[in-house]
């Protein structure tokens, strides 16, 4: 599973614009009102304006194995990484085969840097915004996971994610390369205190061949 696009809200265009210019490197590329566009990767990461909502995400971007530290050392020199746990800032997912580390970008949202070894990505070049794979995890926040899971599995013929049991609270659809990131209304976002709540998402994914889109 491959995320093509990612549409989110921000309330604030023009700081968040700021923000992934100095933090991640990125910028936009697209002038239409009302919308800011950028390329992480393969995906193209959409914010559209919002008027006093306050919408928070959580969305992951996938690195290559070789520039996770590097990309660590990178967002610690412009903004915060947040701890885990007590005097760590990167977490360790042994049955994910993967490392990450999160931050909060100008909107609240808490972005995840990840690397997942079964996938072997490798850059040659030194870390930059182009080291950047895509967004490879999206959360969806809803008060019936199971139904919502069941709803993926069911219309796009996505699995149940392979690493991650299953459960009435979280579950996670997808593979190693795009993941749709259930969890209950409420429920706080790892590894913050923040609670989860649902705002609009758009999503463009690829899987076997074919192009889903999701709006909710």
């Amino acid at each position: 599973m491959k995320i093509i696009e990612l549409e989110l809200l921000s309330d604030d265009l023009k700081g968040t614009e700021k923000f992934y210019k100095e933090v991640l490197g990125l910028h936009p590329y697209s002038a239409e009102p009302g919308l800011l566009t950028f390329s992480v990767g393969y995906t193209k990461l959409i914010f559209r304006k919002s008027n006093n909502l306050k919408p928070v995400y959580h969305f992951a971007i996938d690195l290559p194995g070789n520039r996770f530290f590097d990309s660590h050392n990178s967002i610690k020199s412009h903004t915060e990484v947040l701890p885990v746990e007590p005097g760590n800032d990167i977490a360790n997912f042994t049955a994910w085969d993967a490392k990450s580390f999160y931050f909060l970008d100008n909107n609240g949202n808490i972005i995840e840097f990840i690397t997942r070894y079964p996938n072997r990505a490798y850059d040659p070049e030194p870390f930059s915004s182009k080291s950047f794979i895509c967004v490879s995890e999206i959360g969806m926040v809803t008060k019936n996971v199971p139904e919502l899971a069941d709803k993926f599995v069911t219309e796009f013929g996505l699995p149940i994610f392979k690493r991650q049991p299953r459960s009435d609270t979280f579950t996670v659809v997808g593979d190693d390369e795009g993941l749709l990131i259930i969890g209950e209304k409420g429920r706080d976002w790892y590894p913050t205190k923040i609670t989860s709540l649902s705002f609009r998402t758009r999503v463009l994914f690829m899987d076997k061949g074919c192009v889903w889109h999701i709006l909710r």
